[in-house]
């Protein structure tokens, strides 16, 4: 039996083309524009400390700021407040949350501030939106080293077939994110970037593996980030770090371009300080990828066929035109959320503050016009503790296929997952056990019978469980139990935040459907009266697959009845 995921060291490199092409070709596309845009050399700085993109795009068609103020104010908060404290910056945090930043941030700041104060028209709707990557996206302007020294040659010839949209739409790069050391865990914690602070409670964790990208985000160190998850890596540390963070459905969004950890489960999603900026950053992430190894297939069955043209792609997703679109400052008014109590908690003295918080955005959500019932999912249990995650069986093929997609004539990067394990020997001896686990799961692993059981077995098991939850039937008889729900809603920690994350199994129930789930926060309160901060406390909704739209109506109609985002305590604005 072939491997299911490994994908062929052919993969499909797309040639870079150079930012400025696709910035004139947006514009001619455009044409024209309304005019030149005076910026006014008098300007008050722009607050950088929860901009929206919306915001910023106001203030710059006012005249108000220019694309090199914001990425140079980025960059000066990245300076300020990511590195340990040095004479320059004694009040520094020291998040190390930003692996690198972009050498060429600027001067793609001054291309997109040429065209638009010369013509009034921006290159597209991530008209210079500052995005942090996590790093294992592929950039072909900077290393991709999943956070690994046994990586730091790793210079990928282009980008990520996300990332490369992203800069189509006019999106800045500035730099890649740190995170736990090959998505392997929720520590967060690397070799190259350190270990993450929580931007609300340092010594609390940051969550993983997209640590960096959730803490820069909640820091205000960027406008948007892009986060990866194959069981939990971008929810929990949204959790964490009171952000919407999305995880889409499996096939939605190419994998193509990412260092993979289980192509079974794998998908990057996008975290932001407000909705309607996930919306807009995954409107440039979606699309068809002609790419063999893009894992766009026809159904979410490791062995479906790649879905066969855009048309097909549109067909299957039945994404609209623009996320943008969905979002309804009344999007709770009708709606129905079933709320899954056997994933709370057993509540006790010290998580009883967590559970009221829960409770109390549950009870905002009714006032908002939602029909809020308490539902089951048949033989929950065994969904979220008797299976397992592909990660530990499908990483070895997978990073071996992926290291060796591209010549190392040129970095000199490491070929093979075998190769990585001895480079580890002398470079992080302390990861070589953990590394090696990989290795020994991943060989051979179609004749493990946990491995099988976890394919297709799985899926037929849980899938229709939880279908049957949103439909409102009894899962045994096919009965209907009432109208059916828009979403399941679940919490995604099972108590507050700590040195080490509480995460629970929850996480589990959206990569074992393949199906869409949007953490939001719910709230931000202190832990206990001796807490230094308040921290977030946040729920999960879960829609069927492809329901992004709905998950994004529901989440701004959440976001427009509540103040629950703080600003992180760590990072305020810069004094000028």
């Amino acid at each position: 039996m072939p491997s299911p995921h490994a994908f062929l060291a052919s993969r499909r490199r797309v040639l870079h083309i150079s930012a400025t092409v696709i910035a004139s070709a947006v514009l001619v596309a455009c044409g024209g524009g309304d005019g030149s845009i005076t910026l006014k050399p008098d300007r008050k700085p722009f607050p950088l400390v929860e901009a929206t993109v919306s915001g910023f795009h106001a203030a710059m068609r006012n005249g108000d700021v220019s694309c090199r103020d914001v990425v140079q104010g980025y960059l000066d908060r990245i300076a300020a407040y990511d590195a340990d404290a040095t004479a320059a910056f004694p009040n520094s945090p020291g998040l190390h949350s930003v692996i690198t930043v972009n050498s060429a941030a600027l001067a793609r700041a001054d291309e997109l501030d040429r065209s638009f104060f010369a013509t009034g028209t921006m290159v597209g709707p991530m008209h210079c939106v500052t995005v942090l990557a996590k790093d294992n996206y592929d950039t072909f302007d900077m290393k991709t080293t999943a956070g690994s020294l046994a990586l730091q040659n790793n210079q990928p010839p282009d980008d990520a077939y996300t990332v490369q949209k992203i800069r189509a739409a006019g999106g800045i790069i500035i730099g890649k994110a740190n995170m736990d050391e090959f998505a392997f865990g929720f520590t967060g914690s690397s070799s190259v970037g350190g270990k993450t602070k929580n931007a609300y409670v340092p010594t609390n964790s940051a969550g993983g593996s997209s640590s960096g990208t959730g803490t820069s985000i909640a820091a205000s160190l960027a406008m948007v980030g892009l986060g990866t998850d194959t069981g939990g890596s971008v929810r929990v540390p949204a959790a964490v770090e009171g952000l919407y963070g999305l995880r889409p459905t499996l096939r939605l969004v190419s994998q193509d371009g990412i260092v993979p950890l289980a192509h079974g489960q794998d998908t990057g999603g996008p975290l932001c300080r407000s909705l309607p900026d996930c919306a807009l950053t995954m409107d440039a992430m979606v699309g068809f990828d002609t790419s063999k190894y893009s894992g766009q297939r026809t159904a979410k069955a490791w062995d479906a066929p790649l879905v066969a043209s855009a048309a097909a792609y549109d067909a299957q997703t039945s994404r609209p035109a623009s996320y943008t679109t969905t979002l309804s400052a009344d999007g709770l008014k009708g709606a129905r959320i079933g709320v899954v109590r056997g994933m709370f908690p057993t509540a006790t003295a010290a998580n009883q503050l967590f559970i009221d918080t829960l409770n109390a955005a549950l009870d905002k959500m009714r006032a908002a016009g939602a029909t809020v019932e308490d539902v089951d999912i048949a033989n929950r249990t065994t969904i979220l503790t008797g299976y397992a995650s592909l990660s530990s069986y499908e990483f070895r093929d997978d990073l071996t296929a992926y290291l060796g997609s591209w010549a190392s004539s040129g970095d000199g990067h490491l070929r093979t997952t075998e190769e990585v394990a001895a480079a580890l020997i002398t470079l992080e001896p302390t990861r070589v056990a953990n590394f090696n686990t990989y290795v020994t799961l991943g060989t051979n692993k179609e004749a493990n019978p946990i491995y099988q059981n976890n394919l297709k077995p799985r899926d037929e098991y849980v899938i229709p469980r939880v279908q049957a939850a949103l439909d409102n039937k009894d899962f045994t008889t096919g009965t209907s139990k009432g109208a059916a729900y828009d979403v399941l809603v679940y919490p995604v920690l099972q108590g507050f935040n700590s040195t080490s994350v509480n995460s629970g199994s929850n996480n589990r129930l959206s990569p074992f459907t393949g199906f869409p789930a949007l953490a939001f926060p719910a709230g931000f309160v202190k832990a206990t009266n001796a807490s230094p901060s308040v921290e977030p406390v946040t729920l999960e909704m879960i829609g069927r697959a492809f329901a992004e739209p709905t998950l994004f109506k529901l989440g701004y109609g959440w976001q427009s009845v509540t103040t629950a985002r703080v600003p992180s305590p760590l990072a305020p604005e810069l004094a000028k």
